[in-house]
């Protein structure tokens, strides 16, 4: 086993001494235990989780889902850029969701604007599916689909080979298809990315760099 166990652990003794666990020696991605939690990772607004170290390539097609629950109106959700323009992201920007696509011939961008008190930040759960296929863009937010005209038709394909960023990204790091630094504070969960028949569920306790991000255990809901 190469990665730790998603639980609380309390009330540790070694030969019947308690091991006082508030002052460490050292600590990492240790995170409070919360008296009323769920399943999701929580963002304390610093940091990111790096998956796929090998390279994840979007291509024509892919379809993304996850479920976010925030009270900030600005963070990264997504972002898998290359080098050059080729790259897909996901962000909230003063409370809107933005889902951005470059096939190379430039940014397209679909936009998902709550109208009226229905706000994204309220610290509810809420689902969000943005479907590149192709040169078509659409973006779901609870059920409720937009979508952006293309005029690029030619360009079909985001050449990615780079790891999938949630939550922010490095400094180092360069991101063609998102407008904010600002890191997510909040949860996500049930992060899938789907390419034709096949699925996979990102477990975020499998980054290969995690900062800032607690898997497996979200705070209970803000009121």
């Amino acid at each position: 086993v190469t990665h730790s166990v998603p639980a609380c652990i309390g009330n540790v003794t070694i030969n019947s001494k308690p091991l006082d666990n508030q002052r460490p020696i050292s600590i990492f991605a240790v995170n409070k235990c919360y008296g009323t939690a769920q399943e999701g990772t929580f963002f304390d607004g610093s940091g990111f989780a790096a998956l796929v170290r090998e390279g994840y390539k979007v291509r024509s097609d892919v379809n993304i889902t996850l479920e976010f629950r925030t009270t900030a109106m600005d963070g990264v959700l997504l972002g898998v850029s290359s080098a050059k323009v080729d790259a897909v992201g996901l962000e909230m920007v003063n409370g809107k969701v933005l889902f951005h696509v470059n096939n190379g011939a430039g940014r397209i961008t679909a936009t998902y604007d709550p109208r009226g008190t229905k706000s994204l930040c309220d610290g509810k759960w809420h689902k969000l599916q943005a479907n590149k296929s192709k040169h078509h863009v659409s973006l779901g937010i609870d059920g409720n689909w937009v979508q952006t005209d293309n005029p690029h038709l030619q360009s079909t394909s985001a050449d990615t080979n780079d790891p999938i960023y949630v939550g922010g990204y490095p400094a180092d790091v360069k991101q063609n298809c998102l407008t904010t630094k600002t890191s997510f504070r909040g949860c996500l969960r049930n992060l899938v990315l789907t390419k034709g028949q096949q699925a996979e569920l990102f477990d975020l306790s499998r980054a290969f760099d995690l900062r800032g991000a607690f898997p497996h255990s979200c705070p209970g809901a803000e009121h």
